[in-house]
């Protein structure tokens, strides 16, 4: 046991004695310091090569011209007119026809023949179905013959009757008897007239046999088909019939437009509406105002106008949706701009309606205008423009008052930025290089080979 504690103390002592080994960083840079010296001169003279190819590089020019930052602005312009806009009130409206009916048998009976097709445009009289007539014609001719045997009856009547009033006078007869004979040829006078009235029944009813077309129109699909039974009962009928020429347009518009409609309607003026199709771009039709209903809705504060329409050319279809625009007058000797024109804000501290007119030096100015009535892209202007004017439509929102523009189909710039390396950069017409040699290009340095 006491060698191995010996040993122990012999270890720990030669442990103290061996010496702690030395940093690593310390000893890498030691043993590779010829290298990382190549590698800071080589990094060194790439930092250098950037420097001077930096240093090289052309100048570019100040942003200017046409699309630099303070120089002109490309715009789009229009010229304010003097001339007439109309007053237009805008409405939804449903396309209503004159006429719908449900043509529905007068009489019961087999349905025979049809005679149309579904979608077909029928016109007023024409054929649509056949009922059997048999059991009317039969009940004429029984009719008819009832009304000739009444008339021989009354005939004779009228004779017995002439013969008593020559024995009455004879005094060979009673005077009750010629009162009874003249009462029996009253009777037989109104049997006749009944008779008449049973045989003009037996017609109609031979006549309700042929069905005919009310109005002109389409007709749609068939609620019957050939064979069936039908009654007056019948709640769809046998066809609907739909008239669309001409055809009506319904539509409301607030009451604060009634009572200038109703006076122009009082002065026999003829107002025209328009009818646009649901993205309110393109015209479907002509019309002209019909009526007015007669009370203001209270829960909507609109008034509901009826508007005519000959639909020629079947445009307008029944319960379609339209856009209307309804001209109510024509103002004339207004000074009309393009709406693309109009700008808001404040441009000096007030919030107002203005636009940018060009001057002749090719600059802008601020104008705070009044606005009037607005027909689709054009508004009327009734202070604060001239007719002749020019406004900017486009880019104005990149301009502010006195800001320099260039006008569509102008020249661009003198001073305006050109790519570097082109011939001619930052030189006049002549050729000639500028006087203070802004843009000149510089050769580009080789690259080191």
């Amino acid at each position: 046991m006491g060698s191995h504690i010996g040993e122990l103390v012999l270890n720990e002592q030669v442990d103290l004695q061996t010496p702690p080994p030395a940093r690593g960083f310390k000893v890498f840079i030691v043993r590779h310091w010829k290298a990382l010296l190549v590698a800071l001169v080589i990094v060194l003279l790439m930092i250098a090569f950037t420097m001077y190819l930096r240093h090289k590089q052309p100048i570019a020019p100040p942003a200017g011209g046409r699309f630099g930052q303070n120089g002109p602005v490309a715009v789009a312009v229009a010229t304010a007119v003097a001339g007439d806009i109309q007053v237009k009130i805008p409405a939804l409206g449903t396309v209503t026809p004159l006429a719908t009916i449900t043509v529905r048998t007068q009489i019961s009976g087999p349905l025979q023949r049809i005679y149309f097709t579904e979608g077909q445009i029928v016109h007023q009289g024409d054929a649509l179905a056949q009922i059997d007539p048999r059991p009317f014609e039969a009940a004429l001719q029984q009719m008819q013959g009832n009304l000739k045997r009444d008339q021989a009856l009354l005939a004779d009547a009228r004779l017995d009757l002439k013969r008593y009033e020559g024995l009455v006078k004879e005094d060979s007869i009673a005077e009750q008897q010629l009162d009874t004979q003249k009462a029996l040829v009253d009777q037989y006078i109104g049997t006749i007239e009944s008779d008449e009235g049973q045989v003009n029944t037996a017609k109609v009813n031979l006549i309700y046999t042929h069905i005919v077309a009310p109005v002109s129109g389409r007709v749609g699909l068939r609620q019957v088909d050939q064979g069936n039974y039908v009654t007056p009962g019948d709640a769809n009928g046998i066809v609907l019939i739909t008239q669309l020429q001409p055809i009506t347009v319904i539509f409301p518009i607030p009451e604060d437009n009634v009572s200038a409609v109703m006076k122009r309607l009082r002065e026999g003026a003829q107002l025209t509406a328009e009818a646009y199709d649901r993205t309110n771009s393109t015209k479907i039709a002509d019309g002209k105002l019909l009526t007015a209903d007669n009370t203001i809705d209270v829960t909507t504060g609109t008034v509901k106008l009826r508007a005519k329409f000959d639909n020629t050319e079947n445009s307008l279809f029944p319960n379609q949706f339209v856009n209307i625009q309804l001209l109510q007058d024509v103002l004339p000797n207004q000074i009309i701009m393009p709406n693309s024109a109009v700008r808001r804000g404040a441009p000096n501290g007030v919030a107002s309606t203005f636009v940018y007119v060009v001057n002749g030096d090719n600059t802008v100015s601020v104008r705070p205008v009044t606005l009037g009535v607005v027909d689709g892209e054009r508004v009327a202007v009734t202070a604060g423009l001239k007719a002749g004017e020019v406004v900017v439509t486009e880019g104005g929102d990149r301009l502010r008052d006195g800001a320099a523009i260039v006008l569509p189909g102008a020249p661009a710039a003198s001073g305006a930025a050109r790519p570097p390396g082109k011939p001619g950069a930052g030189r006049s017409g002549s050729g000639k290089p500028g006087a203070a040699g802004a843009g000149r290009t510089r050769p580009r340095p080789q690259s080191p080979q």
